[in-house]
């Protein structure tokens, strides 16, 4: 905003040589030039600490608040503050935690209890605004970015804490991560673009969380000046609705297109969020102008990613995709040794091995069972057997059994056949593709507890009776053909772990 020499009114000839009645004169100069939402939203939280050397000291609750009003404001301020008694030369903004706890006073510092909105971000180290109007009840919408203490100072997580396990030395390396993680390793070690997006892809609890925290962290320590921002796809949808809703939608740009490192998590919550999506579309153009990094972790491959703009899945696929594959035996076992080695605790091996080969769903499963196996043994004082864990997990064990979906049976099948998953649910009646449909519906048939009209519906709303002459098709063919059993059989043993 331009400010015509004429428009600027010049400070009142008999204020005294009092640096908080200058302050507050200067208060009301902003107030008039920017307006009230700029004022209440930005300016109101600033704070005249002291005059001294000829230097004004301002502090603010959050350091988000200090970088705006650097950006935008300060020249102005500088200029008005010229203009006091007190001859002053320039003009500091500090962050002050010391302001949480005080009231508003003679200087006209903002009281944080008169906004619930405004007292949670500065306590938690807010990098967002709050996107309230003046005088309006707070939006009830998530509005928070935590800054992360310790380590990962500098790490705004919207919503919630860095995990501090999650870190690259507790993460267990295999066959079925070991592409995914040392792409993580990389994109966090490097000075320089690697390449970008990095997108990361895999089922719930193989790990993608894991790497996403293990990223942030050794990006921060390695590089404490930059500016890293990690949330959820829902919360930045949910942000973006609240930065329309108050007319805000600038702030909501600067915040996210201002960052060195974005971190994305569970990108397939915005599919057919057609204004969200376009909205994440000019961030994405705007980061990858500005050589900023992205990072992005989804459930699926970009190519297999539904309700989404073909122009944005296009640009997931410009730097790397690295997917996370089901844990295999091995690595799972590793995973135990660590998680029991971590917490300093004695298991057998054959009760490692025992939840090794029957907790097969994902990482987060297993981990739990060995924790409850641990907790049985320490709370009741009775020695552990395999007949023990049976009896402790038998509701997980029972649910495990019936763990596997018809989706991870598609992904398996495809990746067999060197097929997209969307080419496998397709039209095409090529044999290539139709072939791979009808194994991948034997499959579901025999390792799931769907009904035909289930899986029919999941292979892209196909009639039960498709589904059954695929199965007959299939148990045909399996004593004709000892390369497709081969197949099915390898198939079978992968998804059961």
């Amino acid at each position: 905003m331009t400010i015509k020499q004429s428009q600027i009114k010049q400070a009142p000839s008999n204020i005294q040589a009092d640096g908080g009645q200058h302050w507050r004169w200067v208060q009301t100069q902003l107030r008039q030039e920017y307006g009230q939402a700029q004022f209440d939203r930005w300016l109101r939280p600033l704070r005249l600490s002291n005059i001294h050397g000829g230097v004004a000291h301002l502090s603010v609750p959050t350091d988000f608040i200090r970088d705006w009003v650097e950006r935008n404001y300060l020249t102005r301020i500088r200029s008005l503050m010229a203009a006091g008694p007190e001859q002053v030369a320039d003009v500091l903004v500090e962050v002050s935690k010391r302001e949480l706890c005080e009231d508003t006073d003679s200087d006209g510092a903002l009281n944080v209890a008169e906004s619930p909105a405004a007292h949670a971000n500065a306590t938690l180290g807010s990098a967002m605004p709050d996107y309230a109007q003046p005088g309006s009840t707070p939006s009830p919408l998530p509005a928070q970015a935590r800054t992360m203490q310790g380590q990962g100072d500098g790490v705004e997580g919207m919503g919630g804490r860095l995990e501090p396990r999650y870190t690259f030395d507790s993460f267990v390396v295999g066959k079925s991560n070991a592409f995914a993680h040392a792409a993580a390793r990389r994109v966090s070690e490097a000075q320089t673009i690697p390449f970008n997006p990095l997108f990361l892809h895999g089922g719930v609890g193989l790990g993608k969380t894991h790497l996403m925290n293990a990223i942030a962290w050794e990006y921060s320590t390695r590089y404490p000046g930059r500016r890293v921002l990690y949330i959820s796809a829902e919360k930045f949808m949910y942000q973006f609705i609240a930065s329309v809703r108050y007319r805000d939608t600038m702030s909501f740009k600067q915040q996210f297109r201002s960052v060195d490192l974005l971190m994305l998590d569970d990108f397939q919550f915005i599919a057919n969020k057609d204004s969200t999506q376009e909205e994440f579309f000019h961030t994405f153009n705007a980061l990858i102008e500005s050589q900023k990094q992205l990072i992005i972790s989804a459930d699926r491959s970009p190519t297999d990613l539904e309700g989404f703009q073909e122009r944005i899945v296009s640009r997931l696929g410009w730097g790397l995709v690295a997917d996370i594959h089901p844990t295999d035996y091995e690595l799972r076992l590793g995973i135990l040794q660590s998680k029991a080695e971590a917490a300093a605790v004695d298991i057998p091996m054959d009760i490692l091995d025992f939840l090794a080969r029957k907790i097969t769903s994902n990482v987060r499963e297993l981990e739990g069972a060995l924790n409850r196996v641990v907790a049985y043994a320490q709370l009741v004082g009775r020695a552990v057997t395999v007949d023990v864990v049976r009896e402790v997990l038998a509701d997980l064990l029972r649910a495990n059994d019936r763990k596997i979906n018809i989706d991870e049976i598609q992904k398996a099948v495809a990746d067999h056949y060197n097929l997209r998953v969307t080419e496998m649910l397709s039209e095409r009646r090529a044999r290539n593709i139709a072939r791979p449909r009808q194994v991948a519906m034997y499959l579901a048939k025999q390792l799931t507890q769907r009904s035909l009209p289930e899986i029919g519906r999941k292979f892209s709303g196909r009639d039960h009776t498709t589904v059954i002459h695929a199965v007959k098709k299939i148990e045909d063919l399996r004593r004709s053909d000892s390369t497709l059993d081969e197949d099915i059989t390898r198939l079978m043993r992968k998804l059961q772990g």
